[in-house]
């Protein structure tokens, strides 16, 4: 590859609300089934189209075809009947390439929340494959931690929730925030995590055990 020192950005076929996604020329791009839409509206060229294909109109599936035919190693079909998503069957591809930083724009929102919530789980299987994911939007980032501690720049603005993805999360620290917690206990029942606020300075979330999802928003616009 000789790019793996990059990231993989992967656009999926859900809501898109974004107006353009920074590349390096490390990084790998991947579409996504309909996700292919998107990159045609955004003027990129992906490295990588995969997917069933199963929600692409009929012109994009000739242009499909035109690039399979003359791009053979650019397009990967799948099988409709699969266990893996598409989605998750690109973060296979990538982590089997040496990818270990990921970017899911197209990833979450529309009328199909299955597929999010699939997402986020697909955000945890990054982590156990010893990378880091987030679901990127104009209005803010979904991310998950599991028995660690991430820091937030003083620039960060808007809220900041956290939801625990398992029973319990333990030993949940939030520094540097409006309202901070000390050794605290998340339940997966109890949304006490949910909209906390950025208030500048350097912010600090750590969960000493468990699996965390946290959720940015930010009015005025993307991270």
């Amino acid at each position: 590859m000789g790019r793996q020192a990059g990231k993989c950005v992967i656009v999926a076929a859900g809501d898109l609300s974004v107006t353009e996604i920074p590349l390096s020329r490390r990084d790998m791009l991947i579409a996504v089934d309909g996700g292919l839409k998107y990159c045609e509206e955004l003027g990129l060229e992906p490295d990588l189209v995969l997917g069933d294909f199963d929600s692409v109109n009929g012109g994009q599936m000739e242009q499909i075809d035109r690039l399979s035919a003359e791009s053979p190693g650019r397009v990967i079909r799948l099988k409709p009947e699969k266990d893996d998503t598409d989605t998750l069957a690109a973060i296979r591809l990538a982590l089997g390439r040496g990818y270990r930083e990921f970017l899911l724009y197209g990833a979450m929102g529309g009328s199909r929340l299955e597929h999010t919530v699939a997402n986020i789980q697909c955000l945890l299987f990054i982590r156990h494959h010893g990378g880091v994911g987030y679901l990127q939007d104009k209005a803010g980032m979904c991310f998950v931690l599991e028995d660690e501690e991430k820091s937030f720049p003083a620039s960060m603005t808007g809220y900041l929730s956290l939801f625990s993805l398992g029973r319990q999360a333990l030993g949940v620290d939030i520094r540097g925030m409006k309202y901070e917690l000390h050794n605290a206990v998340i339940n997966n029942d109890f949304p006490i995590g949910i909209s906390n606020e950025f208030v500048g300075g350097e912010a600090v979330v750590s969960v000493r055990q468990g699996q965390l999802l946290g959720i940015i928003t930010n009015e005025s616009g993307l991270y």
